[in-house]
């Protein structure tokens, strides 16, 4: 798998069949734990690698012996290579801690190839506290305007749906992605979020006209997906993506701000601000595990500030 080293291909067995993460997650362990080692590489063995393109050292031989030499001191290395050379972000960086400390939980528990696990006394890079990204009501409805012009009947009906699923419901992408035919049951909606943990999405009406809409022009093909690509086969993620991109720019947005990510965000802001929604009912609707992950979307604009402040009593006095 990708060059990994056996241990690490074990380990991302192990955890899709026995801990139960989603294919997508594993695929993400592997990236960030692989990177991780690569740096090990370099650090350890810095004149043989002095000169190799980061992106091709190849670990598939990985001495177990390393992991016993790795250090608190080379976590925090490692944390500061990845500031300074990848530009990650807290959040990033935060990711890759914890699937540091899965793995090195699991070469200690599991495996017992280490005593010590050095990620024990590893601190989870501070996040910084900021409001979700999204776009207001009118500028929801200018993206999901820029659609009309598209000339192609399929396309566009697709599309829309599309958009119009994201704004609504929230769902993430590969949620999105992953939605079968038969997923669908009059105003309701079975998806797989995280962790394979299956729920429930009402569809408003909406939803269910661009549904028939995009149906009753989807190409005919032995293929399960709703939506489809050119090749009337299930669209691919990057595939979702480079649409919301094209549409998010010709409507006028920054796509380094904008993503497809952004419009779970409105999603549920505009449920919170607009539609009065207890924010219990919202972490369901999302998937969220915790309501504290909701709890970004309460934030306030600037807007809703200075109508408070006019509500005042005394404002006219």
């Amino acid at each position: 798998m990708f060059n990994y080293p056996l241990i690490l291909t074990d380990y991302l067995a192990y955890m899709e069949t026995i801990k139960g993460r989603s294919p997508n997650t594993t695929k993400e362990y592997g990236y960030d734990i692989s990177k991780f080692l690569k740096f090990i590489y370099t650090r350890f063995e810095s004149n043989k690698y002095n000169y190799i393109e980061f992106e091709e050292i190849n670990i598939s031989n990985f001495p177990d012996s390393y992991f016993k030499k790795i250090e608190l001191s080379d976590l925090h290395a490692y944390l500061a290579f990845l500031d300074r050379k990848f530009n990650d972000s807290t959040t990033t960086r935060a990711r890759k801690v914890s699937s540091l400390r899965s793995f090195f939980k699991y070469l200690v528990t599991i495996r017992k190839i280490l005593d010590i696990n050095p990620t024990d006394q590893l601190e989870t890079p501070k996040k910084q506290s900021r409001n979700p990204v999204y776009l207001t009501l009118d500028e929801s409805i200018r993206l999901l305007k820029s659609v009309d012009s598209i000339e192609n009947e399929v396309m566009k009906k697709r599309d829309r749906c599309i958009l119009i699923l994201f704004l609504n419901c929230g769902m993430r992408l590969s949620e999105l992605s992953n939605i079968k035919i038969s997923d669908i049951k009059n105003d309701t909606l079975q998806v797989v979020g995280k962790g394979n943990k299956q729920r429930t999405i009402y569809l408003n009406k909406s939803c269910n006209v661009a549904i028939d809409d995009y149906l009753k022009v989807r190409p005919p093909t032995d293929d399960e997906y709703l939506f489809l690509s050119n090749r009337k086969s299930q669209i691919s993620n990057r595939a979702i993506q480079r649409r919301v991109d094209y549409y998010l720019e010709k409507s006028g947005f920054d796509t380094k701000i904008y993503s497809t990510h952004k419009l779970r965000h409105t999603a549920a802001t505009l449920m919170f601000k607009h539609g009065d929604v207890d924010i219990k009912i919202l972490q369901e609707i999302l998937g969220h595990v915790s309501v504290a992950t909701t709890q970004i979307y309460t934030h306030v604009d600037d807007e809703s500030l200075r109508e408070a402040i006019n509500k005042n009593p005394l404002s006219d006095i």
